[in-house]
C-alpha cells in the first residue's frame, strides 16, 4: 500500500467519523420534515436547540401538529413551555381538541393549567364528555334514630377557568357526602327518604356545592339506599347501661358506707366496754382505800359481800329454772 492510499483511506474514515457526528448533532431528517410540512425553521435554530439542551424532536414534531390543525403557536412558545417542564406534546393535542369542540382556550391557559399539574388534555376531553364520579356509601341518621346509607353517582363537566386553584374530585364527594348527611338528618321520618330519594339529590344539587372547584357537577343522582342500624334504640340502650352502672356504683358506695358505720359503731362498743371494765377496776381500790380511811367498817364490807354471793345465786338459779324450758322449746 502505497503513502498516497494510507492517506486517503485515513481521509475517508475521518470523513465519515466528522459526517456522523454532523448528522447526529444537527437532526437534519427532522429539518427536512418540518420544510415538507410547510414549516418553516432554519437548520440553526435546531443547532441551538441542542446547544440549550432541548431535544428537537419534543418541539418540532408538535409544531408540525399544531401548524397541520391550523394553530397560530410558535417555536419560542413551544422551546420555552419545554424548558419550564412541561408536557409540549400534551399542550398541543389539549389545543387542537378544544379547536375541534369550540371551547377558547389559549396557549397560555394551557400551559398554566399543565405546568400547574393537571392533565390539560383530559381536562378538555372531559369538558366535551361528561365525567361521573361515584361515592362510597353515605350514612345519615334521620329524626327518628334510624341510619339510612345512600351512594350517589355525581356527573361533573371539567371548569377550564377554574382548572388552576381549584379543588379537586375529592372536595366534590366531601361536599356531596356533606349535603346527603344533612339532608337525611333534617328529616323526622326515614320513611320520607326512602319515598323519595329524589329529594336528597335537589335538595344536595341546590347547594352550589361546585363553587370553587374545578368541576361543574351537571347532575347528581342517588344510585343506591339501604336501611342501617336503629341508631336511637342504641343510643338509649347504651344510656340505660350507663344510668344502671352509675346507680350500682352508687349503691355499692352507700353499703360500703353502711360497712364502714357498722365497723365504726363496733369499734365505739368495744371502747365503751374498755371503759367499763377500766371502772369497775376501780371498784376494789376504791373500797380498800375506803376500809384505810375508816369511812367503810368491815361490817358494811360483810353485808355488801353477802348481797352479791346472794345476787350470783339468785342468777344461777335463774339460768337453770331457763334452761329447761328451753329445751321444751
Amino acid at each position: 500500500m502505497t503513502p498516497d492510499q494510507f492517506l486517503f483511506i485515513i481521509a475517508l474514515a475521518l470523513g465519515l467519523v466528522l459526517l456522523a457526528v454532523f448528522f447526529s448533532f444537527v437532526p437534519v431528517m427532522l429539518w427536512i420534515s418540518a420544510i415538507a410540512s410547510g414549516v418553516p425553521i432554519s437548520i440553526f435554530t435546531l443547532i441551538g436547540m441542542r446547544l440549550r439542551r432541548v431535544i428537537p424532536s419534543r418541539v418540532i414534531n408538535p409544531l408540525i401538529k399544531a401548524k397541520k390543525a391550523g394553530l397560530d403557536v410558535t417555536i419560542n412558545q413551544l422551546e420555552s413551555h419545554y424548558l419550564a417542564g412541561g408536557n409540549v406534546d400534551r399542550v398541543v393535542n389539549a389545543l387542537i381538541a378544544a379547536q375541534r369542540a369550540n371551547i377558547n382556550l389559549t396557549f397560555e391557559r394551557c400551559a398554566a393549567i399543565d405546568l400547574a399539574g393537571r392533565n390539560v388534555l383530559e381536562a378538555v376531553q372531559m369538558s366535551v364528555n361528561p365525567k361521573v364520579i361515584e361515592t362510597p356509601f353515605i350514612s345519615g341518621v334521620a329524626m327518628d334514630g334510624i341510619e339510612v346509607k345512600a351512594k350517589a353517582r355525581i356527573t361533573v363537566r371539567a371548569n377550564i377557568d377554574r382548572l388552576v386553584g381549584g379543588a379537586g374530585e375529592e372536595t366534590i364527594i366531601a361536599r356531596v357526602g356533606e349535603g346527603i348527611v344533612s339532608t337525611i338528618g333534617s328529616q323526622d321520618d326515614h320513611k320520607k327518604v326512602l319515598e323519595n330519594p329524589d329529594m336528597i339529590s335537589q335538595t344536595v344539587l341546590a347547594k352550589g356545592l361546585d363553587s370553587g372547584t374545578a368541576f361543574e357537577i351537571l347532575s347528581i343522582d342517588i344510585a343506591d339506599i339501604d336501611i342501617g342500624k336503629n341508631i336511637g334504640a342504641e343510643l338509649q340502650t347504651d344510656q340505660a347501661e350507663a344510668d344502671k352502672k352509675i346507680a350500682q356504683a352508687k349503691a355499692e358506695e352507700r353499703r360500703a358506707m353502711a360497712v364502714a358505720l357498722e365497723q365504726e359503731m363496733k369499734a365505739r362498743v368495744q371502747e365503751m366496754q374498755a371503759k367499763v371494765i377500766e371502772a369497775e377496776a376501780q371498784v376494789p381500790l376504791a373500797m380498800a382505800e375506803a376500809l384505810r380511811s375508816g369511812k367503810l367498817g368491815v361490817m358494811d364490807y360483810m353485808n355488801l359481800k353477802n348481797i352479791m354471793a346472794d345476787t350470783n345465786m339468785r342468777d344461777s338459779i335463774g339460768k337453770l329454772t331457763q334452761q329447761p324450758d328451753d329445751e321444751k322449746k
